[in-house]
């Protein structure tokens, strides 16, 4: 789950501190709770609907650094 209390610069430098399999577990943890989130949207019971936005962006930025390393070992 993306934390709130972080700001994207400290967000995204503790994503790079991960390892590959620590990114994969996080991407499938933050995919599974958005699409409870979207879930619960479509019945009416999520209270803050902006949290969905913000699981996208985590979504995008774990799978950027992803892609970095992925470039990175084919050089």
């Amino acid at each position: 789950m993306p934390d709130d209390s972080k700001t994207t610069s400290e967000f995204l430098e503790r994503l790079r501190s991960f390892s590959d399999h620590e990114l994969v577990e996080r991407l499938n943890h933050v995919s599974e709770s958005l699409f409870n989130l979207r879930f619960r949207l479509s019945s009416g019971q999520v209270e803050d609907p902006k949290r969905i936005r913000k699981y996208r962006k985590a979504i995008a930025r774990i799978k950027t650094i992803q892609r970095e390393r992925e470039l990175a070992r084919n050089r």
